[in-house]
């Protein structure tokens, strides 16, 4: 048995994880902190660029510390995607905060974009639906609302670039400005089909390309740890780096079309293969899933933008101290009682694309009592997931299978069961929680040649409602979606 170690690192919007994977797939040591998200106006998200390397710096000492004398192999590096800065290209200092995912303050520039009739030439380079949720608009705002940063960027004296790229130059010590393929593919000025940056796509949301990172194969040697980056010895190389929804999926051990991930997080990410590039025609996203190699392994995507955090937002309303004082709420009743929660606080993502949406509660009546708000509010993370299940079903124009879960609404068993029930398929829940870190650390394996098992389930869910029954359920969603969309 091989003994090689990889540190895999998971830069999450909530939290920044470590995890020492061996090669079964074995977390010897772990070690994470949160991280703080600010909203300094309504519809905007930012978090500090310097927090997050710092946090990253403190988890993997944490780790080295309890590894002792362990040799570690590597670093893999899964990221919080779509969120992007821009920094000094000389002093390696941010110019401004981390635009996070869920930051709304594009939306103008992509509706000018719409309004001028780019939108179908933007979707077709990039598979990517015109929507604040993806970076190029966001670098475009950095770029006008920070005093003299358009002009530097033309001069070459700034960089810009995901949550990787970021961390890749803090570990490189700034010798290493790149990305993968997988999240390059999220970016909105990465043509998915020619896999380059397009001249067109920056010029049209007024991106200096000349910020841009280079773009490697996700299993590529990225570089190596500078002296007094990190805890590790210098010379620690990247192995690997890839978006954390694309290495939920690897870490599942998906490597054919047919089963779809869902990652319950913050948000959801729904991913399935595909064999080729596919056009989306229901409000999907088409992106790449990784790279290896050289070789690109296309997917479709669906974005959820409020899932998880839908239970901690609804316990909030309530004046309960958690999600999970919520789900103990919501299990006293059968169910919701006719009241559906359309969390749309920060606009409506896949399938829909509707950024102006706003959260809804429908269905109320003389009967309804807090356990039943608690139940919409779980049952909507499991509707929004079937929303986007159906569509990626429609694209690829074929049913599709099991639905593998991870992240934290994956531990719960109500939404779960609930979730099997309106999708009429199995789920299955992944046995760890730290599926895109392992996913990371599998990918990284693999560039040494090594092939690390995919995470197994710890619980399975069979469809137990009667078709008719689920119907009508997803029925009541749909009217109140509608209603929602018609506000």
């Amino acid at each position: 048995m091989t003994s090689e170690l990889i540190l895999a690192i998971d830069q999450g919007t909530t939290n920044t994880k470590a995890l020492l994977v061996d090669a079964t797939g074995r977390v010897l040591h772990q070690a994470s902190v949160p991280n703080i998200v600010t909203y300094p106006q309504p519809g905007w998200a930012e978090q500090s660029a310097t927090a997050l390397v710092d946090g990253v710096k403190t988890v993997i000492a944490e780790v080295v510390a309890k590894a002792g004398s362990a040799d570690i192999a590597g670093i893999a590096i899964s990221n919080q995607r779509e969120s992007i800065l821009v920094w000094d290209a000389a002093t390696g200092k941010p110019t401004g905060p981390v635009v996070i995912w869920q930051c709304r303050r594009s939306a103008p520039k992509c509706d000018a974009l719409r309004a001028a009739g780019h939108a179908e030439t933007i979707e077709a380079k990039t598979g990517l639906a015109l929507d604040p949720l993806f970076p190029a608009a966001k670098i475009a705002w950095l770029l006008d609302n920070t005093p003299g940063a358009r002009a530097r960027a033309e001069a070459g004296e700034l960089r810009t670039g995901t949550v990787d790229s970021w961390l890749l130059w803090n570990l490189t010590g700034g010798a290493v400005h790149a990305t993968d393929h997988s999240n390059a593919s999220r970016t909105q000025l990465f043509n998915t089909e020619s896999l380059n940056w397009d001249a067109d796509l920056c010029a049209l949301f007024g991106v200096p390309q000349n910020m841009l990172a280079e773009v490697k194969s996700s299993d590529t040697n990225f570089g190596v740890t500078a002296e007094g980056a990190t805890a590790l010895p210098a010379g620690t190389p990247i192995l690997a780096m890839i978006g954390d929804s694309h290495a939920a999926l690897f870490g599942h051990g998906v490597r054919s079309p047919g089963t779809v991930k869902a990652t319950y997080g913050t948000g959801t990410s729904l991913m399935a293969l595909t064999p080729n590039r596919v056009r989306s025609t229901h409000g999907i996203s088409s992106t790449i899933a990784w790279s290896q190699n050289g070789h690109v392994q296309h997917a479709l995507e669906g974005n959820i933008s409020v899932s998880g955090q839908t239970a901690a937002f609804a316990a909030e309303l309530l004046g309960l101290a958690d999600a999970a004082a919520l789900s103990a709420l919501a299990e006293t009743v059968p169910d919701s009682n006719g009241t559906a929660f359309v969390p749309a606080m920060v606009g409506l993502g896949a399938p829909y694309w509707r950024a102006d949406a706003r959260g809804t509660i429908t269905g109320l009546s003389l009967g309804t009592k807090p356990a039943h708000l608690a139940r919409a509010a779980l049952e909507a993370i499991a509707f929004q997931v079937a929303d986007v299940y159906s569509a990626m079903e429609a694209d690829t124009g074929s049913p599709l299978g099991e639905l593998r879960a991870d992240g934290g609404a994956s531990r719960n068993a109500t939404v779960m069961q609930f979730q099997s029930d309106i999708l009429g398929r199995p789920v299955a829940a992944a046995a760890a929680p730290e599926v895109s870190a392992l996913g990371a650390a599998a990918l990284a394996f693999s560039a040494l040649g090594i092939s690390m098992p995919g995470v197994p389930a710890a619980g399975r869910f069979a469809p137990a409602m009667d078709a008719e029954t689920a119907q009508k359920h997803r029925q009541r969603w749909q009217f109140a979606v509608t209603q929602t969309l018609a506000t």
